[in-house]
């Protein structure tokens, strides 16, 4: 399966578009992670622990995305895009992950 952000796929011809496909991952952080993000904002540097959230969130959303594209026999997804948003805030940190594209049968 190919899967671009851009709206073709250089060599190849969109036989059929076959509509909107999405994929969501919701995901929490915990108390430990928020406090160690907070240090880092002080001090300066990389949150490694949130970034691992994130890859995790993005790997699920996009494998969840493919599937549904599948599902309705594509071959790629074009137009992809990914969107983030923290839901939630003190103790209760949530990290949301979207990611939205156009299934595809190529000619």
């Amino acid at each position: 399966m190919i899967v671009t952000t851009t709206d073709s796929i250089d060599g190849k011809v969109v036989g059929q578009y076959l509509g909107i496909v999405s994929g969501d991952a919701v995901l929490g952080t915990n108390i430990f992670k928020d406090l160690f993000a907070s240090v880092r904002d002080v001090v300066g540097g990389r949150a490694a622990s949130y970034e691992k959230v994130l890859q995790e969130g993005k790997d699920m959303a996009l494998a969840d995305m493919v599937e549904r594209a599948r599902a309705l026999g594509a071959d790629a997804v074009i137009g992809v895009d990914l969107d983030y948003e923290v839901i939630g805030g003190d103790s209760k940190t949530l990290l949301m992950v979207s990611v939205n594209g156009t299934a595809v049968k190529l000619g």
